[in-house]
Parts: structure tokens; sequence; C-alpha cells
């Protein structure tokens, strides 16, 4: 039996991801899409797939009769609505999905740690950068403990609307943090570049990581695997060429002390289309592998 779901925010992240759930989830089906701004598209296009919807915000969800049958809800808003969301929904035992900066939860990467984080009451899905790069990292880690992890996140301008311009800072500390706590690295640090090529760019993402000493091919197998199981939920994630490998001697200048093995991964992400552009990758694997999550939190409240 598929589980209820809401959604909170009907602009381009929550709406994405209320097609993704009705297009292609068999676990989960859509309970209601919630906004604020009576005329939105997204509230339009779930009253047009006959969605429930409400432009009255939390409040309105929480009026609504299909409220007792929701299980999780996923909040695409901001992180200060998210704190308000999380205080209100916590008292009714609902089970959420936060796509903003807020981190109140654990931080999950489905490929890297979902099933140690279901029993937590949110989980966040950290940044579009660390969904696409903390699963090489961890990859990395499995094979050479990462001393220093570093990655650059480059997105098309036009798929950076305000809320992502007005949390750059947060951007960068939290993915930064998440490099560390869910890839395993001893010392992270994130970049983001909004770049107005024009016709807009796919994201593209750079991964550095210096770890111990250890053997090339292991490690670009464990990064081949990691790329594999994200593929399984973003079809558009994918190396741009082969990984790069660099030996540290020694003494050398270099956040990494004492030597060891430099990995570099290219990655590119391309956005399946089903509501936000191509280009927007950046969007599509946070919407993507916040889905993911979703479902494997449904499968424990079903079993």
């Amino acid at each position: 039996m598929a589980t209820s779901v809401a959604i909170i925010g009907s602009g381009n992240i929550g709406t994405d991801l209320m097609i993704k759930v009705l297009r292609n989830s068999k676990t989960l089906k859509m309970g209601a899409l919630v906004g604020i701004d009576p005329e939105s598209d997204g509230l339009a296009r779930a009253r047009g797939f006959g969605v429930p919807a409400t432009h009255e915000g939390i409040d309105g969800l929480i009026k609504m009769q299909e409220f007792a049958d929701v299980g999780i809800v996923f909040d695409a808003t901001s992180a200060k609505a998210h704190f308000r969301h999380e205080e209100v929904l916590r008292r009714h035992g609902k089970q959420l999905v936060d796509l903003t900066p807020a981190a109140i939860g654990p931080y999950v990467v489905p490929v890297v740690n979902t099933d140690a984080n279901l029993d937590a009451p949110n989980v966040n899905m950290v940044s579009c950068g660390g969904q696409a790069t903390i699963p090489i990292v961890a990859a990395v880690n499995r094979v050479a403990n990462v001393r220093y992890a570093e990655i650059v996140a480059s997105i098309a301008s036009k798929s950076a609307g305000p809320g992502t311009r007005a949390n750059i800072d947060e951007f960068t500390v939290t993915t930064a943090r998440g490099i560390e706590t869910v890839g395993g690295a001893e010392r992270g640090k994130a970049i983001i570049v909004l770049n107005p090529a024009e016709p807009p760019i796919l994201m593209r993402n750079t991964v550095i990581c210096l770890s111990e000493d250890a053997e090339p091919e292991e490690i670009e197998s464990s990064i081949e695997h990691a790329v594999a199981a994200v593929q399984t939920y973003v079809p558009g994630y994918r190396l741009k060429q082969k990984v790069q490998f660099e030996r540290i001697p020694e003494g050398a200048p270099s956040p990494s002390a004492g030597g060891g093995l430099r990995s570099t991964v290219f990655l590119e992400v391309e956005g399946a289309a089903h509501y936000l552009p191509a280009y927007a990758g950046n969007l599509d694997i946070m919407t993507s592998a916040a889905l993911s999550t979703g479902e494997r939190l449904a499968q424990r409240l079903v079993n």
C-alpha cells in the first residue's frame, strides 16, 4: 500500500517533486501540495492532476481532511519556515524530509546513509552540491582515509532562484559539514559557482580528495560503483572523464599532511526535465534524492 505524502512549497522544487511522486513512485502517493500563493503554477498543476491543494500554508494543511492519512511531509520552502513547520508537524507525529538548509535532523544521502536514519523524525537532504559529491567522497573514504575533500559545484545562473541565492553561505557551510559527517572526510570545503553562460550549462562538480595512499584502481572502482548507485535515481548523473590520480610526496605543501594520494573526479548532472529544464540538474538531484529517501522511509512505515 502506498504511503500518502504532503509537499510544502509549491515553487519549482516542490512542483518537480510532486510530478516525480505522481510519475515515478510506486510506494508514495500525493496527499496534498501546500503553498502560500493562490496563483502559483504548482498549485494549479496539482489541482489539474487531482491532487488536493491549499494556499494557506502549514495551517491550511492541518485543516485538510487528507492530513490525517499523511505519513511523510516533504518541506521545500526555506530554512526559516522549516523551523515552524518542524515544530508543528512533530506534534502530529509526521516524519519530515527537509529540502531546506535548516538541518534540524541528520544529513542523508540515499546511497550512503539512509538506512542508518530511518527512525529519525526529520532528515535533511544537505544541498544539491552535497547530493552530487558526497557519494564520491564516501567512495574514496571506503578505500583510503580521506584527510581533506574539496568540492566545486558549478550551476547555471538561471537554475539558481531567490532561495538558492539567499542561502549561498548556508550552502557552503552545510555542504562542507556533510562532506565530513556523511562522506567521512576529516576536513571538507565547498564552493559554489553561478555560471551565467548562454545557453545555460548543465550542473558540473569537481571533487578533490586527498587521502592516505592506496591503489588508484581500487579507488576508481569504488567511485564507479557509487556513480552507478546514484544513477538508479538520477539517470543524468555521470562521470565526465576518467578519475585523475596524483601521488603527493611527504612534506609537500598540501592540506593533507604526510603525503598520500590526490583523486580528482569530474561529474555532470543532467536533469530529467519532468518540470524543470534539463540544465537544472542541481534542483533535479535534490528532488530525486528526496524521493528516494521518502520511498525508503515509506517502506519502513509499511513494514
